[in-house]
Protein backbone atom coordinates (compact mmCIF):
# COMPACT_ATOMS: atom_id res chain seq x y z
CA UNK A 1 0.00 0.00 0.00
CA UNK A 2 0.98 3.61 -0.67
CA UNK A 3 -0.06 7.18 0.50
CA UNK A 4 0.59 8.47 -2.87
CA UNK A 5 -3.36 9.02 -3.02
CA UNK A 6 -4.05 10.48 -0.15
CA UNK A 7 -0.65 12.48 -0.02
CA UNK A 8 -2.05 14.40 -3.33
CA UNK A 9 -5.70 14.91 -1.51
CA UNK A 10 -3.83 16.15 1.65
CA UNK A 11 -1.76 18.30 -0.43
CA UNK A 12 -4.47 20.14 -2.13
CA UNK A 13 -6.32 21.10 0.96
CA UNK A 14 -3.38 22.51 2.50
CA UNK A 15 -3.36 24.56 -0.75
CA UNK A 16 -6.80 25.48 -0.18
CA UNK A 17 -6.02 26.74 3.20
CA UNK A 18 -3.32 28.82 1.46
CA UNK A 19 -5.29 30.35 -0.90
CA UNK A 20 -8.14 31.01 2.32
CA UNK A 21 -5.57 32.81 4.40
CA UNK A 22 -5.57 30.20 7.01
CA UNK A 23 -2.69 28.28 7.09
CA UNK A 24 0.28 28.70 9.65
CA UNK A 25 3.27 29.86 8.56
CA UNK A 26 6.87 27.96 8.81
CA UNK A 27 7.43 27.19 12.82
CA UNK A 28 10.53 29.48 13.98
CA UNK A 29 13.12 27.43 15.80
CA UNK A 30 14.31 28.88 19.31
CA UNK A 31 17.73 28.18 18.92
CA UNK A 32 19.22 29.66 22.15
CA UNK A 33 18.74 31.96 25.72
CA UNK A 34 20.45 34.80 26.56
CA UNK A 35 19.40 35.83 30.27
CA UNK A 36 18.51 39.50 31.55
CA UNK A 37 21.98 41.63 31.57
CA UNK A 38 21.97 45.34 32.59
CA UNK A 39 18.77 47.17 31.46
CA UNK A 40 17.39 44.59 28.98
CA UNK A 41 15.68 41.71 29.27
CA UNK A 42 15.72 37.97 28.05
CA UNK A 43 16.73 37.46 24.63
CA UNK A 44 16.35 34.67 22.52
CA UNK A 45 17.75 33.40 19.06
CA UNK A 46 16.19 31.98 16.34
CA UNK A 47 17.26 29.78 13.83
CA UNK A 48 18.52 31.45 10.46
CA UNK A 49 18.31 35.13 11.99
CA UNK A 50 21.36 36.72 13.48
CA UNK A 51 18.74 39.18 15.60
CA UNK A 52 18.50 38.64 19.06
CA UNK A 53 14.70 38.93 19.91
CA UNK A 54 12.38 40.12 22.90
CA UNK A 55 9.78 37.90 22.94
CA UNK A 56 6.57 40.08 22.64
CA UNK A 57 4.46 36.86 21.73
CA UNK A 58 4.50 34.36 25.02
CA UNK A 59 1.99 32.93 27.40
CA UNK A 60 4.71 33.52 30.01
CA UNK A 61 3.39 36.28 31.96
CA UNK A 62 5.41 35.77 35.28
CA UNK A 63 8.51 35.11 33.30
CA UNK A 64 8.82 32.44 35.47
CA UNK A 65 9.66 28.99 32.84
CA UNK A 66 13.46 29.91 34.05
CA UNK A 67 13.09 30.23 37.79
CA UNK A 68 16.06 28.44 39.72
CA UNK A 69 13.59 26.75 42.04
CA UNK A 70 11.66 25.18 39.44
CA UNK A 71 14.31 23.78 37.61
CA UNK A 72 15.72 22.46 40.89
CA UNK A 73 12.35 20.82 41.93
CA UNK A 74 11.57 19.67 38.51
CA UNK A 75 15.58 18.03 38.66
CA UNK A 76 15.02 16.55 41.97
CA UNK A 77 11.74 15.10 40.64
CA UNK A 78 12.88 13.56 37.99
CA UNK A 79 15.84 12.25 39.27
CA UNK A 80 14.18 9.99 42.18
CA UNK A 81 10.93 9.31 40.27
CA UNK A 82 12.10 9.11 36.40
CA UNK A 83 10.97 11.11 33.77
CA UNK A 84 7.34 9.16 33.27
CA UNK A 85 4.75 7.99 34.59
CA UNK A 86 4.64 4.41 33.22
CA UNK A 87 0.82 4.16 33.46
CA UNK A 88 -2.43 6.11 33.13
CA UNK A 89 -3.39 7.77 36.45
CA UNK A 90 -5.70 4.81 37.89
CA UNK A 91 -3.43 1.89 36.87
CA UNK A 92 -0.84 3.20 39.36
CA UNK A 93 0.26 6.32 37.41
CA UNK A 94 -0.53 8.62 39.98
CA UNK A 95 2.48 9.73 42.02
CA UNK A 96 2.38 12.30 45.04
CA UNK A 97 3.11 14.81 43.40
CA UNK A 98 -0.18 14.90 41.40
CA UNK A 99 -1.85 15.12 44.63
CA UNK A 100 0.04 17.73 45.65
CA UNK A 101 -0.52 19.99 43.09
CA UNK A 102 -4.32 19.10 42.34
CA UNK A 103 -4.37 20.49 46.31
CA UNK A 104 -2.24 23.13 46.08
CA UNK A 105 -4.28 24.36 42.58
CA UNK A 106 -7.70 24.13 44.32
CA UNK A 107 -6.60 25.87 47.21
CA UNK A 108 -4.94 28.80 45.00
CA UNK A 109 -8.19 29.42 43.19
CA UNK A 110 -10.24 28.94 46.09
CA UNK A 111 -12.20 25.70 45.22
CA UNK A 112 -12.43 22.35 47.12
CA UNK A 113 -10.55 20.19 44.79
CA UNK A 114 -9.03 20.08 41.00
CA UNK A 115 -8.10 17.80 38.78
CA UNK A 116 -4.93 18.47 36.62
CA UNK A 117 -5.30 17.14 32.48
CA UNK A 118 -2.03 17.17 30.32
CA UNK A 119 -3.19 20.45 28.87
CA UNK A 120 -5.91 23.11 29.31
CA UNK A 121 -7.62 22.03 25.84
CA UNK A 122 -7.88 18.21 27.33
CA UNK A 123 -9.55 20.15 30.03
CA UNK A 124 -12.03 21.51 28.86
CA UNK A 125 -13.32 18.37 26.84
CA UNK A 126 -12.87 16.33 30.35
CA UNK A 127 -15.26 18.91 32.01
CA UNK A 128 -17.49 18.69 28.81
CA UNK A 129 -17.64 15.10 28.58
CA UNK A 130 -18.31 15.03 32.29
CA UNK A 131 -21.33 17.38 33.00
CA UNK A 132 -22.92 16.76 29.65
CA UNK A 133 -25.79 14.80 29.35
CA UNK A 134 -28.86 14.58 26.76
CA UNK A 135 -30.99 17.39 29.36
CA UNK A 136 -27.96 20.05 29.46
CA UNK A 137 -28.62 23.34 27.34
CA UNK A 138 -25.20 24.99 26.74
CA UNK A 139 -24.96 28.66 26.02
CA UNK A 140 -21.31 30.51 25.16
CA UNK A 141 -20.14 33.29 24.19
CA UNK A 142 -19.40 34.30 20.67
CA UNK A 143 -15.71 34.92 20.82
CA UNK A 144 -15.06 31.68 23.12
CA UNK A 145 -12.06 29.96 22.77
CA UNK A 146 -11.69 26.88 20.27
CA UNK A 147 -11.19 24.59 23.01
CA UNK A 148 -14.47 25.38 24.37
CA UNK A 149 -16.19 25.16 20.78
CA UNK A 150 -14.43 21.45 20.17
CA UNK A 151 -15.63 20.55 24.19
CA UNK A 152 -19.13 21.12 23.07
CA UNK A 153 -18.94 18.93 19.88
CA UNK A 154 -16.78 16.06 21.86
CA UNK A 155 -19.82 16.27 23.89
CA UNK A 156 -22.30 15.32 21.67
CA UNK A 157 -24.10 18.78 22.31
CA UNK A 158 -26.68 19.44 19.56
CA UNK A 159 -27.36 22.13 17.89
CA UNK A 160 -30.81 22.50 19.36
CA UNK A 161 -29.00 22.35 22.60
CA UNK A 162 -26.87 25.08 22.72
CA UNK A 163 -26.61 28.89 21.96
CA UNK A 164 -24.00 31.52 21.39
CA UNK A 165 -24.72 35.40 23.08
CA UNK A 166 -22.89 38.37 21.29
CA UNK A 167 -19.53 39.31 22.63
CA UNK A 168 -19.74 40.34 26.72
CA UNK A 169 -23.51 41.24 26.16
CA UNK A 170 -25.66 40.60 29.04
CA UNK A 171 -28.76 41.22 27.43
CA UNK A 172 -27.92 38.83 25.02
CA UNK A 173 -27.19 36.29 27.76
CA UNK A 174 -30.69 36.78 29.22
CA UNK A 175 -32.29 35.91 25.43
CA UNK A 176 -30.40 32.88 25.33
CA UNK A 177 -32.03 31.80 28.58
CA UNK A 178 -35.21 32.93 27.50
CA UNK A 179 -35.12 30.65 24.48
CA UNK A 180 -33.89 27.08 26.21
CA UNK A 181 -36.26 24.31 25.31
CA UNK A 182 -38.68 22.43 27.27
CA UNK A 183 -37.01 18.97 28.95
CA UNK A 184 -33.80 21.02 29.81
CA UNK A 185 -32.54 20.10 33.71
CA UNK A 186 -29.43 21.54 33.81
CA UNK A 187 -27.85 25.01 31.35
CA UNK A 188 -24.07 25.74 31.72
CA UNK A 189 -22.80 28.94 30.84
CA UNK A 190 -19.16 28.76 29.48
CA UNK A 191 -16.86 31.52 28.78
CA UNK A 192 -13.47 33.10 28.47
CA UNK A 193 -12.22 34.84 31.20
CA UNK A 194 -9.66 36.66 29.10
CA UNK A 195 -10.28 36.59 25.14
CA UNK A 196 -6.89 35.82 24.16
CA UNK A 197 -7.16 37.45 20.76
CA UNK A 198 -8.41 40.53 22.39
CA UNK A 199 -7.32 41.70 25.72
CA UNK A 200 -11.26 42.22 27.28
CA UNK A 201 -12.40 39.92 29.70
CA UNK A 202 -15.92 38.89 30.72
CA UNK A 203 -17.70 41.06 33.59
CA UNK A 204 -18.17 37.75 36.09
CA UNK A 205 -19.91 39.79 38.48
CA UNK A 206 -22.60 40.68 35.84
CA UNK A 207 -22.63 37.43 34.04
CA UNK A 208 -23.71 35.70 37.56
CA UNK A 209 -26.40 37.94 37.98
CA UNK A 210 -28.24 37.07 35.03
CA UNK A 211 -27.61 33.39 35.85
CA UNK A 212 -29.25 33.86 39.07
CA UNK A 213 -32.30 34.81 37.85
CA UNK A 214 -33.04 31.52 35.96
CA UNK A 215 -31.01 29.03 38.40
CA UNK A 216 -34.27 27.73 40.04
CA UNK A 217 -35.92 27.37 36.78
CA UNK A 218 -34.03 24.04 36.23
CA UNK A 219 -33.39 20.83 38.39
CA UNK A 220 -29.66 20.37 38.33
CA UNK A 221 -29.43 24.63 38.04
CA UNK A 222 -27.24 27.13 36.20
CA UNK A 223 -23.42 25.31 36.07
CA UNK A 224 -20.67 28.56 35.34
CA UNK A 225 -17.65 27.95 33.82
CA UNK A 226 -14.81 30.22 33.17
CA UNK A 227 -11.70 29.06 31.40
CA UNK A 228 -9.07 31.33 32.87
CA UNK A 229 -6.30 30.11 31.14
CA UNK A 230 -4.79 33.52 30.02
CA UNK A 231 -6.31 35.26 33.44
CA UNK A 232 -4.69 32.81 36.00
CA UNK A 233 -1.57 34.63 37.94
CA UNK A 234 -1.70 37.09 35.02
CA UNK A 235 -3.92 39.90 36.66
CA UNK A 236 -6.21 40.57 39.59
CA UNK A 237 -4.28 41.84 42.76
CA UNK A 238 -2.93 38.67 43.83
CA UNK A 239 -2.34 36.79 40.63
CA UNK A 240 -6.32 35.24 40.67
CA UNK A 241 -7.57 36.20 37.77
CA UNK A 242 -10.95 37.37 36.18
CA UNK A 243 -13.21 36.00 39.45
CA UNK A 244 -10.15 37.72 41.09
CA UNK A 245 -10.56 41.29 39.42
CA UNK A 246 -14.58 40.83 38.57
CA UNK A 247 -14.91 40.29 42.93
CA UNK A 248 -17.08 37.14 40.95
CA UNK A 249 -16.19 33.20 41.72
CA UNK A 250 -18.40 31.25 38.87
CA UNK A 251 -19.20 27.35 39.79
CA UNK A 252 -15.80 25.92 37.70
CA UNK A 253 -12.46 26.89 37.05
CA UNK A 254 -10.31 25.84 34.05
CA UNK A 255 -7.32 26.94 33.91
CA UNK A 256 -3.52 25.93 32.67
CA UNK A 257 0.09 26.10 34.23
CA UNK A 258 1.64 25.95 30.69
CA UNK A 259 0.96 30.20 30.18
CA UNK A 260 1.38 32.65 34.00
CA UNK A 261 2.93 29.45 35.78
CA UNK A 262 5.76 28.84 32.92
CA UNK A 263 5.37 25.24 32.83
CA UNK A 264 2.66 22.89 31.34
CA UNK A 265 -0.44 21.26 31.94
CA UNK A 266 -4.11 22.16 32.84
CA UNK A 267 -7.05 21.55 35.09
CA UNK A 268 -10.26 21.70 36.61
CA UNK A 269 -11.27 23.48 39.36
CA UNK A 270 -14.63 23.01 41.28
CA UNK A 271 -16.36 21.11 44.01
CA UNK A 272 -15.44 17.20 45.23
CA UNK A 273 -18.10 15.65 43.01
CA UNK A 274 -17.07 17.56 40.48
CA UNK A 275 -13.40 16.27 40.44
CA UNK A 276 -14.54 12.93 41.32
CA UNK A 277 -17.25 12.94 38.11
CA UNK A 278 -14.11 13.93 35.81
CA UNK A 279 -12.22 11.36 37.64
CA UNK A 280 -14.58 8.60 36.48
CA UNK A 281 -15.96 9.96 33.20
CA UNK A 282 -13.25 12.55 31.44
CA UNK A 283 -11.89 10.51 28.69
CA UNK A 284 -9.19 13.00 27.96
CA UNK A 285 -8.08 11.90 31.79
CA UNK A 286 -8.95 8.51 31.93
CA UNK A 287 -7.09 7.42 28.86
CA UNK A 288 -3.79 9.15 28.82
CA UNK A 289 -0.87 9.14 30.54
CA UNK A 290 -0.91 12.48 33.65
CA UNK A 291 2.07 14.63 33.14
CA UNK A 292 5.48 13.80 34.52
CA UNK A 293 6.37 14.58 38.07
CA UNK A 294 8.91 16.98 36.71
CA UNK A 295 6.06 19.34 35.40
CA UNK A 296 4.26 18.65 38.52
CA UNK A 297 6.95 19.44 41.26
CA UNK A 298 7.83 22.25 38.72
CA UNK A 299 4.10 23.32 38.82
CA UNK A 300 3.82 22.81 42.63
CA UNK A 301 6.83 25.03 43.16
CA UNK A 302 5.63 28.02 40.92
CA UNK A 303 2.41 28.10 42.77
CA UNK A 304 4.17 28.76 45.69
CA UNK A 305 6.20 31.31 44.17
CA UNK A 306 3.35 33.16 42.62
CA UNK A 307 1.43 32.50 45.96
CA UNK A 308 4.32 34.56 48.03
CA UNK A 309 6.01 37.98 47.81
CA UNK A 310 8.35 37.33 44.78
CA UNK A 311 5.15 36.26 42.92
CA UNK A 312 3.54 40.29 43.82
CA UNK A 313 6.03 41.29 42.92
CA UNK A 314 6.29 39.84 39.75
CA UNK A 315 2.61 40.62 39.40
CA UNK A 316 3.41 44.51 39.96
CA UNK A 317 6.46 44.45 37.64
CA UNK A 318 4.23 43.30 34.93
CA UNK A 319 0.88 45.46 35.63
CA UNK A 320 3.83 48.49 35.52
CA UNK A 321 5.00 47.21 31.82
CA UNK A 322 1.52 46.47 30.85
CA UNK A 323 0.36 50.07 32.05
CA UNK A 324 3.74 51.65 30.16
CA UNK A 325 2.92 50.36 27.18
CA UNK A 326 -0.50 51.00 27.00
CA UNK A 327 0.47 54.86 27.85
CA UNK A 328 2.66 54.81 25.36
CA UNK A 329 0.77 52.84 22.67
CA UNK A 330 -1.59 55.89 23.79
CA UNK A 331 0.63 58.81 23.27
CA UNK A 332 1.31 57.57 19.54
CA UNK A 333 -2.49 57.85 19.04
CA UNK A 334 -2.48 53.91 18.31
CA UNK A 335 -5.95 52.12 18.49
CA UNK A 336 -6.14 49.18 21.55
CA UNK A 337 -8.49 47.51 22.86
CA UNK A 338 -9.17 48.76 26.77
CA UNK A 339 -7.98 46.22 29.60
CA UNK A 340 -5.95 45.79 32.63
CA UNK A 341 -4.31 42.48 31.23
CA UNK A 342 -0.87 41.87 29.35
CA UNK A 343 -2.56 40.73 26.41
CA UNK A 344 -2.36 44.58 24.56
CA UNK A 345 -4.19 44.63 20.80
CA UNK A 346 -2.95 47.09 18.67
CA UNK A 347 -5.46 47.46 15.85
CA UNK A 348 -4.21 47.66 12.08
CA UNK A 349 -7.19 47.33 10.71
CA UNK A 350 -5.95 46.28 7.43
CA UNK A 351 -4.04 42.89 6.52
CA UNK A 352 -1.27 43.48 4.14
CA UNK A 353 -0.10 46.50 6.40
CA UNK A 354 -0.46 43.98 9.44
CA UNK A 355 1.87 41.82 7.53
CA UNK A 356 4.17 44.56 6.49
CA UNK A 357 4.43 45.59 10.20
CA UNK A 358 4.81 42.28 11.91
CA UNK A 359 7.80 41.63 9.41
CA UNK A 360 9.40 44.86 10.45
CA UNK A 361 9.32 44.49 13.70
CA UNK A 362 11.08 40.75 13.16
CA UNK A 363 13.96 42.57 11.27
CA UNK A 364 14.33 44.73 14.71
CA UNK A 365 14.33 42.24 16.70
CA UNK A 366 10.68 42.04 17.92
CA UNK A 367 8.84 38.97 18.14
CA UNK A 368 4.84 39.49 17.72
CA UNK A 369 1.73 37.94 16.43
CA UNK A 370 -0.80 38.91 13.31
CA UNK A 371 -3.98 38.33 13.16
CA UNK A 372 -5.40 38.83 9.98
CA UNK A 373 -8.41 38.30 7.64
CA UNK A 374 -9.78 35.69 7.85
CA UNK A 375 -8.47 34.48 11.09
CA UNK A 376 -10.19 37.81 12.31
CA UNK A 377 -12.92 40.09 10.24
CA UNK A 378 -11.79 42.30 7.64
CA UNK A 379 -11.34 45.46 9.07
CA UNK A 380 -10.47 43.83 12.69
CA UNK A 381 -6.57 43.28 11.63
CA UNK A 382 -4.77 42.97 14.57
CA UNK A 383 -0.85 42.82 16.05
CA UNK A 384 -1.36 41.11 19.65
CA UNK A 385 1.71 42.16 22.12
CA UNK A 386 2.07 40.25 25.44
CA UNK A 387 3.71 41.99 28.29
CA UNK A 388 5.78 39.61 30.33
CA UNK A 389 7.24 40.47 33.87
CA UNK A 390 10.64 39.97 32.86
CA UNK A 391 10.43 42.60 29.99
CA UNK A 392 12.33 45.76 31.15
CA UNK A 393 11.25 49.53 30.97
CA UNK A 394 14.13 50.11 28.71
CA UNK A 395 12.35 46.83 26.47
CA UNK A 396 8.95 48.45 26.43
CA UNK A 397 10.67 51.95 25.20
CA UNK A 398 11.98 50.01 22.36
CA UNK A 399 9.30 48.41 21.10
CA UNK A 400 7.05 51.46 21.74
CA UNK A 401 9.66 53.52 19.37
CA UNK A 402 10.16 50.73 16.63
CA UNK A 403 6.24 51.29 16.66
CA UNK A 404 6.71 54.90 16.40
CA UNK A 405 9.04 54.84 12.87
CA UNK A 406 4.99 53.63 11.54
CA UNK A 407 3.17 56.89 12.07
CA UNK A 408 5.90 58.88 10.33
Amino acid sequence: MSLEKLNRSLAKEVEQLQAEGRAKSPERVITDYLPASGSRGPRYKLQGADNEFIRMNSNSYLSLSDHPEMIKAADEATHRFGVGPGAVRFIDGTFHFHQQLEADTARFVGKDAARIFTSSYMANLGCALTISNKETFWIGDALNHNSIIRAMRIANVQRSNKAIYKHNDMDDLRRCFEEVPEGITRVVVIFDGIFSMRGDYTPIDQLLAVAKDYHDRFEDGVVTIVDDCHGIAAYGKTGRGTAEYTNAEPDIIIGTYGKGFGVNGGFIAGSHELIEAARQRADTYIYTNPLSVADCAASVKSLEIADGPEGIERLEKLTARTQQFRDGLDALGMESIPGPHPVVPVLVRDTAETHRRVQRLYERGILVVGLTFPVVPRGDETMRFQINAAHTEADINYVLEVLSEFKA
